[in-house]
């Protein structure tokens, strides 16, 4: 199966979790009298947005180089993981300030409604089918090379979190009495954050692979340690590189003996092409300036 098709798969698959859960947590949320489901089902909205983003922008960078993009089309990828982050940081903001709403209703004597169990059961099967849904999905973005796919699946896991604080302030209501209701926006809040600043991390790698932003400094030295195995090539240097949706572009000169011939020249740059890509990947982008040794 090729790469694109098994992403689709994957997504697919969570984005029927995330439309089911979606449905059963508005109703819970109704019927269960809680407002915290209600905003558990809203952040579900959320991740079934970024399915269908997901499959939209992995179509797209799927395509083959054209003459338009004649480094392909891998970037919107890219653009997919950074509108998933900015989808996770407002659906997070979203919950820190309503929880935030509560508490300051709660201290200045207001009431807050208590849940009942159909809220409660509805978080716990949340949790169950949002774990599962992450641990597969994380998986196969790793096996892909997927940064949309791991945006994504960090998603999931947020949704677990939320539906974790909905459980503990949901279970401390019905369990613990009405005294305990706030316990349900305090987590909601201490969750919010760990989801801002995972939305904060999502979008910042995104926005550095957008504005060229070069490949960490151990994959750098791990390509000149490449070049320099090539016999009678030497000084590597003026390397630029950076990511492509999931592959690389390595852009480097090299010095060589300016005796050799056109050709033998040519095959060394060859030989440092094809080492390069059968470590980085097929579609890795390479391109080799050769100098001759002793000049300027």
């Amino acid at each position: 199966m090729s790469r694109e098709k098994e992403i689709y798969k994957v997504t697919l698959w969570g984005s029927l979790v995330n439309a089911l859960l979606m449905v059963f947590k508005f109703v819970a949320g109704l019927l269960g009298n809680s407002a915290a489901m209600m905003a558990d089902a809203v952040h579900s909205v959320s991740d079934f947005a970024t399915d269908m983003v997901v499959i939209a922008c992995v179509r797209i960078s799927s395509k083959p180089k054209d003459k338009s993009h004649e480094y392909g089309h891998g970037k919107f990828e890219t653009l997919g993981t950074a509108l998933i982050g900015l989808a996770l940081f407002v659906a997070a903001v979203s919950i820190f300030v309503g929880g935030a709403q509560r508490i300051f209703l709660w201290a200045n004597g207001g009431q807050l409604a208590q849940p009942t169990m159909i809220a409660f059961w509805a978080a716990i099967v949340s949790i169950v089918l949002k774990e599962i849904i992450y641990q597969y999905t994380n998986r196969k973005a790793k096996q892909l090379d997927s940064e949309a796919m791991r945006a994504n699946a960090w998603h999931h896991r947020s949704d677990a979190l939320t539906s974790i604080a909905a459980a503990v302030g949901i279970g401390c209501a019905i369990f613990c009495g009405e005294k305990w209701v706030v316990f349900d926006p305090i987590a909601s809040i201490i969750v919010g954050a760990f989801i801002i600043k995972g939305a904060v991390d999502l979008m910042r790698n995104a926005v550095g692979e957008l504005m060229e932003k070069s490949l960490p400094e151990e994959v750098e030295n791990e390509i000149l340690e490449i070049v320099r195995s090539v016999p009678e090539v030497s000084e590597p240097h003026d390397l630029c590189t950076r990511r492509i949706g999931n592959h690389y572009a390595i852009e480097l000169h090299i010095l060589m003996d300016g005796n050799l011939s056109l050709k033998a020249a040519h095959d060394k740059a060859t030989e440092i092409e094809r080492r390069l890509v059968e470590r980085y990947g097929e579609e890795t982008h390479v391109a080799v300036h050769v100098e001759p040794l002793g000049e300027d």
